[in-house]
Protein backbone atom coordinates (compact mmCIF):
# COMPACT_ATOMS: atom_id res chain seq x y z
CA UNK A 1 0.00 0.00 0.00
CA UNK A 2 1.11 3.69 -0.95
CA UNK A 3 1.99 5.14 2.25
CA UNK A 4 -0.06 7.86 1.37
CA UNK A 5 -3.41 6.26 1.34
CA UNK A 6 -5.55 5.93 4.23
CA UNK A 7 -6.10 2.10 4.38
CA UNK A 8 -5.79 -0.60 1.35
CA UNK A 9 -9.23 -0.05 0.48
CA UNK A 10 -8.29 2.58 -1.27
CA UNK A 11 -5.92 1.31 -3.36
CA UNK A 12 -7.93 -2.30 -3.92
CA UNK A 13 -8.48 -3.92 -7.58
CA UNK A 14 -11.68 -2.13 -8.60
CA UNK A 15 -13.91 -5.66 -9.66
CA UNK A 16 -12.85 -6.23 -6.08
CA UNK A 17 -14.39 -3.12 -4.71
CA UNK A 18 -17.28 -3.25 -6.56
CA UNK A 19 -18.15 -7.38 -5.49
CA UNK A 20 -17.51 -5.87 -1.69
CA UNK A 21 -19.97 -3.42 -2.63
CA UNK A 22 -22.62 -5.86 -4.62
CA UNK A 23 -22.46 -7.99 -1.99
CA UNK A 24 -23.12 -5.33 1.09
CA UNK A 25 -26.51 -4.30 -0.60
CA UNK A 26 -28.77 -6.51 -0.05
CA UNK A 27 -28.06 -6.63 3.49
CA UNK A 28 -27.98 -2.67 3.46
CA UNK A 29 -31.82 -2.94 1.75
CA UNK A 30 -33.02 -5.63 4.38
CA UNK A 31 -31.81 -3.57 7.44
CA UNK A 32 -33.47 -0.52 6.01
CA UNK A 33 -36.39 -2.27 5.14
CA UNK A 34 -36.77 -3.80 9.03
CA UNK A 35 -35.55 -1.16 10.49
CA UNK A 36 -36.96 2.09 9.55
CA UNK A 37 -40.33 2.54 8.38
CA UNK A 38 -40.03 4.72 5.35
CA UNK A 39 -38.27 2.50 3.53
CA UNK A 40 -40.23 -0.18 4.83
CA UNK A 41 -43.08 1.39 3.23
CA UNK A 42 -40.84 2.47 -0.43
CA UNK A 43 -39.31 -0.75 -0.74
CA UNK A 44 -42.43 -2.65 0.07
CA UNK A 45 -42.26 -5.94 -2.10
CA UNK A 46 -38.90 -5.76 -2.85
CA UNK A 47 -36.90 -8.66 -2.37
CA UNK A 48 -33.82 -7.62 -0.81
CA UNK A 49 -31.48 -10.61 -2.04
CA UNK A 50 -31.98 -9.78 -5.24
CA UNK A 51 -30.68 -5.92 -5.26
CA UNK A 52 -27.08 -7.47 -5.64
CA UNK A 53 -26.26 -5.12 -8.82
CA UNK A 54 -26.19 -1.67 -9.85
CA UNK A 55 -29.58 -2.43 -12.64
CA UNK A 56 -31.12 -3.61 -9.48
CA UNK A 57 -30.31 -0.56 -7.47
CA UNK A 58 -31.42 1.52 -10.66
CA UNK A 59 -34.70 0.38 -10.04
CA UNK A 60 -35.45 1.25 -6.74
CA UNK A 61 -36.72 4.75 -6.01
CA UNK A 62 -35.04 7.90 -5.27
CA UNK A 63 -35.49 10.05 -1.98
CA UNK A 64 -34.23 13.33 -3.14
CA UNK A 65 -33.22 16.04 -0.52
CA UNK A 66 -35.31 18.55 -1.65
CA UNK A 67 -38.41 15.21 -0.47
CA UNK A 68 -36.91 15.16 3.00
CA UNK A 69 -37.83 17.79 5.02
CA UNK A 70 -41.40 17.59 4.03
CA UNK A 71 -41.24 13.81 4.45
CA UNK A 72 -39.74 14.42 7.87
CA UNK A 73 -42.97 17.46 8.34
CA UNK A 74 -45.31 15.07 7.39
CA UNK A 75 -44.24 12.65 9.74
CA UNK A 76 -44.44 15.23 12.71
CA UNK A 77 -47.14 16.12 12.38
CA UNK A 78 -48.48 12.31 12.36
CA UNK A 79 -46.88 12.01 15.63
CA UNK A 80 -43.72 10.03 14.02
CA UNK A 81 -40.34 10.30 14.59
CA UNK A 82 -38.97 13.36 13.57
CA UNK A 83 -36.47 11.73 10.95
CA UNK A 84 -39.36 10.90 8.56
CA UNK A 85 -38.76 7.18 8.96
CA UNK A 86 -35.71 7.04 7.55
CA UNK A 87 -33.06 6.09 10.37
CA UNK A 88 -33.32 3.19 12.80
CA UNK A 89 -31.74 5.23 15.92
CA UNK A 90 -32.63 7.57 18.22
CA UNK A 91 -34.14 7.90 22.06
CA UNK A 92 -36.45 6.31 24.33
CA UNK A 93 -39.61 8.83 23.00
CA UNK A 94 -39.14 7.11 20.00
CA UNK A 95 -39.12 3.66 20.56
CA UNK A 96 -35.84 2.91 19.19
CA UNK A 97 -33.57 0.35 20.85
CA UNK A 98 -30.95 1.37 19.55
CA UNK A 99 -29.19 5.16 20.42
CA UNK A 100 -28.29 8.41 18.96
CA UNK A 101 -25.19 10.47 20.27
CA UNK A 102 -26.59 13.56 18.83
CA UNK A 103 -29.31 15.05 16.72
CA UNK A 104 -29.06 17.81 14.67
CA UNK A 105 -31.02 20.68 12.74
CA UNK A 106 -29.91 21.83 9.26
CA UNK A 107 -31.69 24.47 6.94
CA UNK A 108 -35.07 23.69 6.54
CA UNK A 109 -35.19 22.39 8.92
CA UNK A 110 -33.77 18.53 8.25
CA UNK A 111 -33.03 16.26 11.33
CA UNK A 112 -29.77 14.56 11.20
CA UNK A 113 -29.06 11.78 13.33
CA UNK A 114 -25.56 10.88 14.36
CA UNK A 115 -24.54 7.38 15.72
CA UNK A 116 -21.90 5.73 18.42
CA UNK A 117 -19.57 4.68 15.91
CA UNK A 118 -16.20 6.58 15.68
CA UNK A 119 -15.67 8.72 12.94
CA UNK A 120 -19.64 8.51 12.34
CA UNK A 121 -19.20 10.14 8.79
CA UNK A 122 -15.52 8.98 7.36
CA UNK A 123 -14.16 12.28 7.45
CA UNK A 124 -10.76 10.93 8.14
CA UNK A 125 -9.92 9.86 5.12
CA UNK A 126 -10.46 13.38 2.94
CA UNK A 127 -8.04 14.76 5.66
CA UNK A 128 -5.51 12.16 5.66
CA UNK A 129 -5.90 12.84 1.55
CA UNK A 130 -5.57 16.58 2.47
CA UNK A 131 -2.08 15.76 4.28
CA UNK A 132 -3.55 16.23 7.75
CA UNK A 133 -1.64 13.51 10.12
CA UNK A 134 -1.97 12.53 13.86
CA UNK A 135 -0.11 15.00 16.03
CA UNK A 136 -1.21 17.87 13.91
CA UNK A 137 -3.91 20.47 15.50
CA UNK A 138 -6.64 21.69 13.52
CA UNK A 139 -7.91 24.98 13.71
CA UNK A 140 -11.87 23.89 12.84
CA UNK A 141 -14.11 26.56 11.53
CA UNK A 142 -17.63 25.00 10.64
CA UNK A 143 -19.96 25.44 13.22
CA UNK A 144 -20.84 23.90 16.27
CA UNK A 145 -24.06 25.16 16.91
CA UNK A 146 -27.41 23.37 15.60
CA UNK A 147 -25.66 21.97 12.42
CA UNK A 148 -23.57 19.32 11.84
CA UNK A 149 -20.49 20.31 9.72
CA UNK A 150 -17.89 21.00 13.40
CA UNK A 151 -18.52 17.69 14.86
CA UNK A 152 -18.65 15.95 12.08
CA UNK A 153 -15.14 17.43 10.82
CA UNK A 154 -13.66 16.84 14.40
CA UNK A 155 -14.96 13.30 14.72
CA UNK A 156 -12.33 12.63 11.24
CA UNK A 157 -9.99 14.58 12.94
CA UNK A 158 -9.80 13.02 15.95
CA UNK A 159 -9.83 9.41 14.28
CA UNK A 160 -6.89 10.39 12.73
CA UNK A 161 -5.14 11.60 16.02
CA UNK A 162 -5.55 15.15 15.59
CA UNK A 163 -5.90 17.65 18.55
CA UNK A 164 -8.66 19.95 17.49
CA UNK A 165 -9.66 23.65 18.22
CA UNK A 166 -13.22 24.26 18.03
CA UNK A 167 -13.20 27.67 16.70
CA UNK A 168 -16.83 27.75 14.87
CA UNK A 169 -17.44 30.53 12.71
CA UNK A 170 -17.42 34.18 12.77
CA UNK A 171 -15.47 36.26 15.50
CA UNK A 172 -12.62 36.59 12.85
CA UNK A 173 -10.52 38.68 15.13
CA UNK A 174 -10.42 36.00 18.01
CA UNK A 175 -9.95 32.95 15.76
CA UNK A 176 -6.73 35.03 14.47
CA UNK A 177 -5.23 35.32 18.30
CA UNK A 178 -5.98 31.66 18.62
CA UNK A 179 -3.85 30.57 15.76
CA UNK A 180 -1.11 33.45 16.76
CA UNK A 181 -1.44 31.77 20.57
CA UNK A 182 -1.75 28.05 19.23
CA UNK A 183 0.09 27.66 16.08
CA UNK A 184 -2.01 25.43 14.54
CA UNK A 185 -0.75 22.95 11.24
CA UNK A 186 -4.35 23.07 9.38
CA UNK A 187 -7.16 24.96 8.63
CA UNK A 188 -11.17 22.91 8.12
CA UNK A 189 -13.77 25.05 7.25
CA UNK A 190 -15.22 26.58 4.09
CA UNK A 191 -12.88 28.58 1.79
CA UNK A 192 -14.51 31.55 1.91
CA UNK A 193 -13.97 32.07 5.54
CA UNK A 194 -10.08 31.02 4.89
CA UNK A 195 -9.87 33.63 2.16
CA UNK A 196 -11.39 36.22 4.90
CA UNK A 197 -8.64 34.37 7.94
CA UNK A 198 -5.80 35.40 5.65
CA UNK A 199 -6.37 38.57 4.07
CA UNK A 200 -7.46 39.75 8.06
CA UNK A 201 -4.45 38.20 9.11
CA UNK A 202 -2.25 40.45 6.44
CA UNK A 203 -3.92 43.13 7.73
CA UNK A 204 -3.20 43.29 10.83
CA UNK A 205 0.20 41.55 10.94
CA UNK A 206 -1.00 38.14 12.41
CA UNK A 207 2.03 35.13 11.37
CA UNK A 208 -0.50 32.29 9.97
CA UNK A 209 3.07 31.07 8.54
CA UNK A 210 2.43 28.08 10.68
CA UNK A 211 -0.83 27.01 8.96
CA UNK A 212 0.05 24.68 5.90
CA UNK A 213 -2.46 22.82 5.41
CA UNK A 214 -6.48 22.60 5.02
CA UNK A 215 -9.71 20.64 3.94
CA UNK A 216 -12.52 22.86 2.95
CA UNK A 217 -16.04 21.63 2.19
CA UNK A 218 -19.28 23.27 2.63
CA UNK A 219 -19.18 26.03 -0.65
CA UNK A 220 -17.94 25.76 -3.99
CA UNK A 221 -13.97 25.94 -4.15
CA UNK A 222 -12.93 27.95 -7.61
CA UNK A 223 -9.31 26.74 -8.75
CA UNK A 224 -8.55 30.37 -8.62
CA UNK A 225 -8.78 30.51 -4.57
CA UNK A 226 -7.21 27.03 -4.70
CA UNK A 227 -4.15 28.48 -6.17
CA UNK A 228 -4.11 32.05 -4.07
CA UNK A 229 -3.88 30.42 -1.15
CA UNK A 230 -1.21 28.54 -2.06
CA UNK A 231 0.48 31.14 -2.85
CA UNK A 232 -0.09 32.47 0.57
CA UNK A 233 1.71 28.86 1.50
CA UNK A 234 -1.65 26.78 2.40
CA UNK A 235 -2.36 23.99 0.30
CA UNK A 236 -6.14 23.30 0.93
CA UNK A 237 -8.71 20.47 -0.77
CA UNK A 238 -11.97 20.08 -1.17
CA UNK A 239 -14.14 17.35 0.63
CA UNK A 240 -17.80 16.66 -0.66
CA UNK A 241 -19.74 15.39 2.31
CA UNK A 242 -23.64 16.36 3.54
CA UNK A 243 -24.76 15.70 6.69
CA UNK A 244 -27.15 12.55 5.55
CA UNK A 245 -24.11 10.92 3.84
CA UNK A 246 -21.35 12.10 5.66
CA UNK A 247 -18.13 11.94 3.34
CA UNK A 248 -19.05 11.13 -0.49
CA UNK A 249 -15.67 12.02 -2.55
CA UNK A 250 -12.61 13.78 -1.63
CA UNK A 251 -9.82 15.55 -3.67
CA UNK A 252 -6.18 14.10 -3.70
CA UNK A 253 -2.69 15.51 -4.63
CA UNK A 254 -3.59 14.82 -7.95
CA UNK A 255 -5.84 17.58 -8.32
CA UNK A 256 -7.89 15.78 -10.36
CA UNK A 257 -11.26 15.33 -9.62
CA UNK A 258 -12.46 13.71 -6.22
CA UNK A 259 -12.63 10.15 -5.57
CA UNK A 260 -14.95 8.51 -4.07
CA UNK A 261 -15.68 7.37 -0.35
CA UNK A 262 -15.09 3.73 0.35
CA UNK A 263 -18.08 3.50 2.40
CA UNK A 264 -20.72 4.64 -0.34
CA UNK A 265 -22.12 3.57 -3.39
CA UNK A 266 -22.55 6.21 -5.78
CA UNK A 267 -24.95 7.09 -9.24
CA UNK A 268 -25.12 10.17 -11.75
CA UNK A 269 -29.12 9.76 -12.82
CA UNK A 270 -30.29 12.22 -15.23
CA UNK A 271 -31.94 14.87 -13.48
CA UNK A 272 -35.57 14.41 -12.62
CA UNK A 273 -35.57 10.59 -13.03
CA UNK A 274 -33.68 7.57 -10.89
CA UNK A 275 -31.99 6.73 -14.62
CA UNK A 276 -27.87 6.32 -14.24
CA UNK A 277 -26.78 8.37 -17.23
CA UNK A 278 -23.83 6.95 -19.58
CA UNK A 279 -20.07 7.99 -17.55
CA UNK A 280 -18.75 11.46 -18.60
CA UNK A 281 -22.70 12.77 -18.93
CA UNK A 282 -23.44 15.35 -16.19
CA UNK A 283 -26.86 14.16 -13.93
CA UNK A 284 -27.61 14.40 -10.35
CA UNK A 285 -25.39 12.39 -7.84
CA UNK A 286 -27.27 9.58 -5.88
CA UNK A 287 -25.75 8.02 -3.21
CA UNK A 288 -26.59 4.99 -1.05
CA UNK A 289 -24.62 4.40 1.96
CA UNK A 290 -23.56 1.33 3.96
CA UNK A 291 -24.05 2.96 7.68
CA UNK A 292 -27.03 0.98 9.21
CA UNK A 293 -27.73 3.51 11.50
CA UNK A 294 -28.86 6.48 8.85
CA UNK A 295 -29.45 3.70 5.67
CA UNK A 296 -30.27 6.19 3.05
CA UNK A 297 -31.11 4.17 -0.13
CA UNK A 298 -30.59 5.84 -3.43
CA UNK A 299 -31.05 9.21 -1.63
CA UNK A 300 -30.56 12.15 -4.35
CA UNK A 301 -28.20 14.91 -2.99
CA UNK A 302 -29.81 17.48 -5.50
CA UNK A 303 -26.21 18.28 -7.10
CA UNK A 304 -24.81 17.76 -10.44
CA UNK A 305 -21.39 16.14 -11.48
CA UNK A 306 -19.76 13.71 -13.98
CA UNK A 307 -17.95 10.68 -13.81
CA UNK A 308 -14.27 11.16 -14.73
CA UNK A 309 -12.46 8.42 -16.81
CA UNK A 310 -9.31 6.69 -15.67
CA UNK A 311 -8.27 6.09 -11.76
CA UNK A 312 -6.43 8.94 -10.12
CA UNK A 313 -2.81 9.51 -10.54
CA UNK A 314 -2.46 8.88 -6.83
CA UNK A 315 -2.76 5.64 -7.53
CA UNK A 316 -6.25 5.21 -5.30
CA UNK A 317 -8.60 3.47 -7.37
CA UNK A 318 -12.05 3.98 -6.30
CA UNK A 319 -14.40 6.20 -9.49
CA UNK A 320 -13.55 10.08 -9.56
CA UNK A 321 -16.01 12.34 -10.38
CA UNK A 322 -15.65 16.14 -11.45
CA UNK A 323 -16.89 17.48 -8.19
CA UNK A 324 -20.24 20.07 -7.73
CA UNK A 325 -21.68 21.05 -11.60
CA UNK A 326 -24.46 23.09 -9.79
CA UNK A 327 -27.80 21.83 -9.10
CA UNK A 328 -30.51 19.07 -10.04
CA UNK A 329 -33.65 20.70 -8.79
CA UNK A 330 -34.42 23.00 -11.19
CA UNK A 331 -37.73 24.11 -11.59
CA UNK A 332 -39.14 27.23 -13.67
CA UNK A 333 -42.74 29.14 -13.10
CA UNK A 334 -44.30 29.63 -16.59
CA UNK A 335 -47.41 31.51 -17.03
CA UNK A 336 -48.32 31.07 -13.34
CA UNK A 337 -47.47 26.99 -13.44
CA UNK A 338 -44.51 25.25 -12.28
CA UNK A 339 -42.22 22.87 -14.01
CA UNK A 340 -40.26 20.20 -12.82
CA UNK A 341 -37.12 18.15 -14.01
CA UNK A 342 -39.15 15.01 -13.23
CA UNK A 343 -42.13 16.20 -16.00
CA UNK A 344 -39.45 16.71 -18.80
CA UNK A 345 -38.80 13.11 -17.88
CA UNK A 346 -42.10 12.03 -18.24
CA UNK A 347 -42.51 13.78 -21.74
CA UNK A 348 -39.16 11.62 -22.89
CA UNK A 349 -40.40 8.65 -21.46
CA UNK A 350 -43.68 8.57 -23.79
CA UNK A 351 -41.21 8.69 -26.57
CA UNK A 352 -38.41 6.02 -27.09
CA UNK A 353 -36.71 7.99 -30.11
CA UNK A 354 -35.97 10.91 -27.45
CA UNK A 355 -32.40 10.47 -26.19
CA UNK A 356 -31.88 13.83 -24.44
CA UNK A 357 -34.48 16.92 -23.78
CA UNK A 358 -33.87 20.18 -22.54
CA UNK A 359 -36.63 22.82 -21.98
CA UNK A 360 -36.20 26.11 -22.46
CA UNK A 361 -38.06 28.95 -20.95
CA UNK A 362 -37.47 32.43 -23.04
CA UNK A 363 -39.09 36.16 -23.58
CA UNK A 364 -40.55 38.64 -20.54
CA UNK A 365 -42.21 37.84 -17.84
CA UNK A 366 -46.27 37.81 -18.46
CA UNK A 367 -45.10 36.36 -21.84
CA UNK A 368 -43.39 33.03 -21.84
CA UNK A 369 -42.06 30.98 -24.38
CA UNK A 370 -41.29 27.09 -23.96
CA UNK A 371 -39.27 25.10 -26.37
CA UNK A 372 -38.92 21.47 -25.63
CA UNK A 373 -35.37 20.69 -27.45
CA UNK A 374 -34.87 17.68 -28.18
CA UNK A 375 -32.40 14.95 -28.90
CA UNK A 376 -33.09 12.44 -31.76
CA UNK A 377 -31.20 9.11 -33.04
CA UNK A 378 -30.20 9.91 -37.16
CA UNK A 379 -33.11 8.20 -38.72
CA UNK A 380 -35.46 7.71 -35.76
CA UNK A 381 -37.64 11.28 -35.94
CA UNK A 382 -40.84 9.36 -37.76
CA UNK A 383 -43.42 11.55 -38.96
CA UNK A 384 -45.00 13.32 -36.81
CA UNK A 385 -42.62 12.89 -34.00
CA UNK A 386 -42.54 16.90 -33.24
CA UNK A 387 -46.43 16.97 -32.83
CA UNK A 388 -46.54 13.79 -30.99
CA UNK A 389 -43.93 15.71 -28.19
CA UNK A 390 -45.94 19.24 -28.18
CA UNK A 391 -49.02 16.89 -27.62
CA UNK A 392 -47.07 15.21 -24.50
CA UNK A 393 -45.57 18.46 -23.14
CA UNK A 394 -49.04 19.87 -23.08
CA UNK A 395 -50.68 16.53 -21.34
CA UNK A 396 -47.43 16.98 -19.05
CA UNK A 397 -47.24 20.37 -17.74
CA UNK A 398 -50.69 21.56 -18.82
CA UNK A 399 -48.40 24.30 -21.27
CA UNK A 400 -48.08 24.58 -24.58
CA UNK A 401 -44.88 24.71 -26.31
CA UNK A 402 -42.89 24.52 -29.00
CA UNK A 403 -40.74 21.55 -29.87
CA UNK A 404 -37.04 21.88 -31.86
CA UNK A 405 -35.74 18.39 -32.63
CA UNK A 406 -32.13 18.06 -32.79
CA UNK A 407 -29.30 15.26 -33.56
CA UNK A 408 -27.50 13.37 -30.64
CA UNK A 409 -24.86 15.79 -28.79
CA UNK A 410 -26.18 18.72 -29.90
CA UNK A 411 -27.53 19.97 -26.47
CA UNK A 412 -25.12 21.05 -23.74
CA UNK A 413 -23.75 18.39 -21.45
CA UNK A 414 -23.84 20.59 -18.20
CA UNK A 415 -26.94 18.33 -16.33
CA UNK A 416 -29.58 21.22 -17.04
CA UNK A 417 -33.05 19.87 -18.28
CA UNK A 418 -34.51 23.33 -17.87
CA UNK A 419 -33.01 26.55 -18.70
CA UNK A 420 -35.10 29.68 -17.72
CA UNK A 421 -33.18 31.84 -20.07
CA UNK A 422 -36.35 34.83 -19.79
CA UNK A 423 -35.10 38.49 -19.01
CA UNK A 424 -36.34 39.74 -15.79
CA UNK A 425 -35.66 43.59 -16.78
Amino acid sequence: MNAQHFDALEARDPTVREAALMAALPGVIRHAQQHAPAFAASLAGIDAASVCSRSALAALPVVRKSELHELQRQSRRAGRDPFGGHATIGWRALGTLRRAQRVYQSPGPIYEPEGLAPDYWRLARAMHAAGLRAGDLVHNCFSYHLTPGGLMMESGALALGCTVFPGGVGNTELQLQAIDDLRPDAYIGTPSFLKILVEKAAETGTDMACMTKALVGGEAFPPSLRDWLAERGIQAYQSYATADLGLVAYETPAREGLVLDEGVIAEIVRPGTGEPVADGEVGEVVVTTLNPDYPMVRFGTGDLSAVLPGPCPSGRTNTRIKGWLGRADQTAKVRGMFVHASQVAAVVKRHPEISRARLVVEGEMANDRMTLHAEVAQGAASEGLAERLAQSLRDVTKLRGEIALAQPGELPNDGKVIEDARSYR
